[in-house]
């Protein structure tokens, strides 16, 4: 597969930089943004990319110090830490020890190695998607700004959510529906390769009002995927089916365009409650 053959270029390009990472390059290797690199990158390995490269550097340090007379100090500058106390505290994060315990002998340490990926395609239950080509449209509403990681992003959005609905502002959202798509939205915006905001609009041309924000989501096409089940567990759960399961055969690749959850009327908790799923989409 093409797709995975470029995923895996850009792991050994990490692997062979993995002193002075360049994320913006990784993502140029596999055709995507550092955006949807790291989270393509989270839902395969199930681990935040910049906890894959903390380990790597400190499995790497691991061998520095127990194989040469380096300086401790040399090791955290040549692995990208500007004070010893910066790298003592990732060290220990991961072995559980001090750098200068590393060279004892019969110390215990960690070892993590380099990841490449086979993906295999189960097919256990189908995917009905759809691909459609929408143009620009603006979204008005409220959004936060988040740090790129996945695993606290699960916990962290649906807590936006919560908060939304209880301090009244979801129902004056809802208000300023319009236009297509019809229903309330959750839109990855402003994305880069450190974080990005989560916006919980809808689409209108009403004015914004105050306590708002605009975005304007740019002309794409998607592959927009039905989701039934009950939020958030079966959404997040169709979005790793997506990027493991679908993507990798499907002849696209992602398109530099926010992600998109289209939520309908109905009860969120109910097993047959509907959603969608827009990923921006490219042919090869």
């Amino acid at each position: 597969m093409e797709w995975l053959q470029r995923l895996n270029e850009a792991m050994a390009y990490l692997e062979e930089n993995i002193e002075e990472v360049d994320l913006a390059r990784a993502a140029q290797i596999a055709c995507c943004s550092p955006f949807h690199f790291q989270r393509m990158f989270s839902y395969l390995a199930e681990v935040p990319l910049s906890e894959y490269v903390r380990r790597r550097k400190m499995t790497k340090a691991a061998f520095d110090l127990q194989s040469g007379t380096e300086k401790i100090i040399d090791i955290a500058l040549k692995y990208g830490y500007d004070s010893p106390t910066a790298f003592n505290r990732a060290f220990q994060s991961v072995h559980g020890i001090a750098p200068s315990g590393a060279r004892l002998q019969g110390t215990a340490l960690k070892a993590y190695p380099p990841i490449s990926f086979k993906i295999t395609i189960k097919g256990e239950n189908e995917m009905n998607y759809r691909i459609e080509k929408k143009d620009a449209f603006r979204i008005v509403g409220v959004k936060e700004n988040y740090k790129l990681n996945v695993e606290e992003n699960f916990a962290q959005i649906p807590l936006f959510w919560q908060n939304t609905v209880q301090s009244g502002m979801f129902a004056n959202i809802c208000a300023l529906m319009g236009k297509e798509p019809a229903g309330v939205l959750g839109v990855c915006g402003s994305m880069n390769d450190k974080d990005f905001d989560y916006y919980i609009a809808v689409a209108s041309d009403d004015d914004v009002p105050e306590g708002m924000e605009e975005y304007t989501v740019p002309a794409c096409t998607w592959a927009i995927f039905t989701c039934i089940g009950p939020m958030p567990s079966a959404i997040q759960t169709l979005q790793k089916r997506i990027v493991g399961e679908w993507l990798p055969t499907s002849g696209y690749e992602y398109a530099n365009a926010p992600d998109i959850e289209v939520y309908f009327e109905g009860n969120q908790q109910a097993e047959d409650y509907r959603s969608e799923v827009w990923l921006p989409v490219e042919k090869k």
